[in-house]
């Protein structure tokens, strides 16, 4: 298929050939980003007002909508500039007014004249113990009042647009509908009992009460799912792709594996040897892997990805980890090495720090392939780094690097396999929306040893207390961080905030004990300040949210979070994460300034009640939304106009199964219900969607 296909035309044309629209209201509904006849049927209304009739307007609530026939009695236009125009009317039981301000004399005696029967319907309100009527929505005469729907739909405005012209526009966008074939599994829709496609969005927008607007309402489930559908269709398709592309079949005889178990002092967890084994049996295949290992703060993920870089030894190849910033890669540098040690394979660590000789000899030493496994930053990206056999890509922390970026690494490599990783526990529905091209293990499980970190909420007038607190335990010889809050996004006042921190807590701890790290100080600085702190140089790192993931200090058993009520739920949860990796017992403390709002209240308590990050990630998705959860700006999350992803997780979940099947059983979309499925892709904007399709 070409191009989009003839029967979507009217829905993909000028939104001005529809009633109402003329060329002004058009850029007002520009605004809403509605621009063709297919944005307009997908904006559905999001409540609605009851329009059937009463009697009367007595005993109605202040604010309450009446429908109500009336006879009008009486006009009394405004004594004087700036007061209101009121017309008295007479209903089946008592007398009120209806109110105009700015009204036009001739035209209202012309659409009111007195003695004349009207059915009027807006909202009442009390004005000094008299009932009116301000601006009814509707004034029709008896024998028109039919066209009052009974229950209205009230769809989102911008500035231009009113009830009335969206609703009318609507309608005639719904009269062009096209017929098209149906493209859900019919095992699926009788099962769920959905309606056709055009009837699920007539229903859509002429609800009959407040159920039909529910997202649980039979037409709105089935248009929610034709988004996820496609959405999903679109991601099994590039994953279709991607597994096209071959790579080196990677296997390894365990021989280096087998000497980092036996020196290890513990056993890998359930989940830890679960995901060894997929990704062992991915490399293993002449497609590329294209796996996602996500694991809460410390289960384990760091082993997990060493044992997948010495299969990629093993078998006499290279593999590289890459992480987003100078820091982490110094911190997987330091966690890789002692394991690197007993399997006696070369670590190197390559970063844009790396200059002259030092760096060509690192370059020539990789191309030789005399560096088995490489760490890095982005500067891995550079042209003039080449691999000997690069088997193997890691990519640490993914929100941060775009699918663009995925195949660029993994196309350094002729053919290496992919394995992403996160720590931030994603829930299962966004996991599936954004990573739906990617199979997925989960670290799930802690490894033994980990102590479970004390969590307590302080008010930021005991800051003495929590001085002393710190005090006592510098003198134990333990370690604390001490995070300063992102003031308002200015960079300037964190630093002063972080600053003014940093010289308070060294007059009260000593001049030597504390060290501060922050956003804004150059590299070279912010490492020996980590470095200090690292030996125990240092006992207190007071920085800003630059140590959030992946800083590994045993000995640092104290978090202190200042103004904890500014982080989010996922943040709070990845900084009280840099704790309870050692031996001793660890206390995080959240310090607020009251009064604290009621979803600040509800963030910190869940954190105080749990340290799984999976139900901290439900929580938060329940809370902030599906955009917020991991910051719309890079999440390369899509934007749904009908699906509701944190209502409608389940949804996603039958989407991706039903897409990847029908792609098993269809490939290229040929059959029936695959033509079908194009019609969807290109209706639901899916258009990059076809450059995926490949032939036979």
């Amino acid at each position: 298929m070409r191009g989009r296909p003839e029967i979507l035309f009217p829905l993909f044309a000028q939104l001005e050939g529809l009633a109402g629209v003329g060329p002004k209201s058009a850029q007002h509904f520009a605004q809403m980003g509605v621009e063709k006849p297919r944005d307009l049927i997908f904006t559905l209304p999001h409540s609605g007002i009851s329009r059937t009739p009463h009697d009367s307007v007595q005993g109605a609530s202040p604010g309450e909508v009446v429908t109500v026939e009336v006879e009008i009695t009486a006009h009394h236009p405004p004594r004087s500039r700036g007061r209101p125009y009121r017309v008295q009317a007479q209903d089946a039981l008592t007398s009120f007014q209806i109110v105009f301000f700015h009204g036009k004399s001739d035209y209202l005696q012309r659409i009111l004249p007195v003695g004349s029967r009207r059915v009027l319907s807006g909202k009442v309100e009390m004005f000094d113990g008299i009932v009116q009527m301000p601006h009814p929505d509707h004034i029709v005469a008896p024998d028109e009042s039919e066209t009052i729907p009974p229950y209205e739909p009230v769809y989102p405005l911008t500035a231009g647009i009113t009830q009335k012209l969206i609703a009318r526009a609507t309608q005639s966008a719904l009269d062009r509908l096209p017929d098209l074939p149906e493209w859900i599994d019919p095992a699926l829709k009788a099962r769920e009992n959905w309606p056709d496609w055009a009837a699920a969005l007539r229903a859509a927008h002429s609800p009959a009460d407040s159920h039909d607007l529910a997202a649980t309402a039979p037409g709105r489930q089935r248009l929610a799912y034709d988004e996820f559908f496609a959405h999903q269709l679109t991601l099994a398709l590039a994953r279709a792709r991607q597994r096209k592309s071959a790579a080196h079949p990677t296997t390894g005889d365990g021989h280096l594996r087998d000497r980092v178990l036996a020196a290890l002092p513990y056993r890998p967890t359930g989940a830890q040897s679960r995901a060894m084994t997929e990704i062992t049996q991915d490399m293993a295949r002449p497609q590329r892997m294209n796996r996602l290992l996500q694991g809460d703060v410390g289960a384990g993920k760091t082993l997990v990805a060493f044992m997948a870089l010495l299969v990629a030894a093993e078998a006499g190849g290279q593999g590289v980890m890459m992480a987003p910033t100078e820091i982490l890669a110094r911190q997987h540098l330091q966690a890789l090495r002692p394991l690197a040690e007993s399997a006696g394979v070369v670590l190197e660590l390559l970063t844009g720090r790396d200059k002259g000789r030092e760096r060509e000899a690192k370059l020539a030493a990789l191309a030789r392939g005399d560096i088995q496994i490489l760490v890095g930053t982005h500067a891995v990206f550079q042209k003039d780094v080449h691999f000997h056999d690069l088997r193997l890509a890691i990519i640490d922390e993914q929100h941060r690097f775009g699918v663009a970026q995925r195949m660029e690494l993994s196309a350094k490599g002729q053919g290496a396999h992919v394995l992403v990783m996160t720590a931030t526990p994603i829930p299962r529905s966004l996991s599936l929306a954004q990573y739906g091209d990617m199979d997925i293990s989960v670290l799930d499980e802690k490894p033994p040893g980990r102590q479970p970190v004390k969590t307590a909420l302080v008010s930021e007038g005991r800051m003495d207390e929590v001085i002393d607190h710190l005090r006592r335990a510098i003198a134990e010889g333990r370690q604390a961080y001490w995070v300063c809050p992102l003031v308002e996004e200015s960079e300037k006042l964190d630093l002063t905030a972080a600053e003014e921190r940093f010289k308070r807590l060294r007059a009260a701890l000593g001049e030597g004990r504390v060290g501060l790290v922050h956003g804004q100080m150059p590299p070279a600085e912010k490492d020996a300040a980590m470095a200090r702190f690292n030996a125990g140089e240092t006992s207190v790192l007071v920085a800003t949210t630059v140590i959030e993931v992946g800083v590994d200090v045993p000995n640092a058993t104290i978090m202190v979070i200042e103004r904890a009520e500014y982080f989010g739920l996922a943040q709070l949860h990845q900084l009280r994460g840099r704790v309870g990796r050692g031996a001793g017992a660890s206390t995080c403390l959240l310090m607020y300034q009251p009064p604290l709002s009621e979803t600040a209240r509800r963030r910190l308590e869940i954190l105080r009640a749990t340290e799984d990050g999976f139900r901290i990630a439900e929580e938060d998705l329940a809370m902030r939304g599906a955009g917020d959860v991991i910051g719309t700006a890079q999440s390369g999350l899509p934007r749904f106009r009908i699906a509701d992803l944190e209502r409608q997780a389940a949804l996603m979940a039958v989407a991706q199964s039903d897409a990847r099947k029908l792609l098993h059983d269809d490939p290229a979309l040929e059959s029936d219900r695959g033509k079908a499925a194009r019609v969807l892709l290109w209706l639901q904007e899916q258009d990059k969607a076809f450059s995926y399709i490949t032939v036979g």
